[in-house]
């Protein structure tokens, strides 16, 4: 009897973990936030995503490296779902952010192309984006919003970058008319992860400008013979 009692409490106090958990601290009324803390916390977090993945990362491992209490987290993100969006987003911004401004117009045919195609490139200020991506793949079937989330906010807009500049390439006369460039999207945004799979690598500096050079030859009028 002693021993049911005492499952009986220590399941009681579980729950009352897992909720205390779940549930996001109160507010503390008027304090100001310290931006400082959330970059920390949102740091932890993605380094944590790379290296042990959404599933396996923890409120507790993300706390301990941030180096803030539970409470502290919770006044800012209510659960561990939520923390993970805004820490990809944060991430995808930032990357953003880090491409330097260009005026297309102003460059050559390839030179644009060329640009276009380096700024797909998913490791562009962020090393661990590979292994971000293929968590987010693997954890498809419990937490299909994550590769949502990247697909929307990281994948559809590089890639969509590309696609307006083969299509300002076209109005300009340089790439032919009944080039699919939504396939020449596809190779050329896949190139990163093939490139990554087959040697582990960091990307070559170069890279971007192979990959046009494998490419231009079907794309451009003429075979990219003539100045254009």
């Amino acid at each position: 009897m002693a021993k049911a009692k005492a499952t009986r409490s220590g399941e009681r106090a579980g729950a009352r973990e897992g909720r205390a958990e779940a549930q996001p601290a109160a507010p503390a009324g008027g304090r100001p936030r310290d931006p400082a803390i959330e970059e920390a916390i949102i740091q932890a977090t993605r380094k944590r995503l790379a290296t042990d993945g959404y599933s396996s990362m923890t409120i507790g491992d993300v706390v301990a490296d941030a180096g803030v209490t539970r409470p502290t987290l919770y006044r800012r993100w209510a659960n561990k779902y939520d923390l993970v969006i805004d820490a990809l987003q944060y991430g995808l911004r930032k990357q953003r952010e880090a491409y330097p401004p260009l005026d297309m117009e102003q460059l050559a045919p390839r030179e644009a192309l060329v640009e276009a195609v380096r700024r797909l490139d998913p490791r562009y200020h962020n090393e661990r984006a590979m292994a971000l991506h293929g968590n987010f793949m693997a954890e498809v079937e419990r937490a299909p919003g994550l590769l949502e989330q990247l697909r929307e906010h990281g994948v559809r807009p590089r890639c969509e970058e590309l696609l307006m500049t083969l299509v300002s390439l076209q109005r300009r006369g340089a790439v032919r008319e009944d080039v699919d460039l939504d396939m020449i999207v596809t190779l050329c945004f896949g190139s990163y992860f093939a490139d990554y799979l087959r040697t582990g690598n960091a990307v070559a500096d170069d890279f971007a400008e192979r990959v046009v050079g494998a490419v231009w030859p079907a794309l451009a009028v003429d075979g990219g013979n003539r100045p254009v």
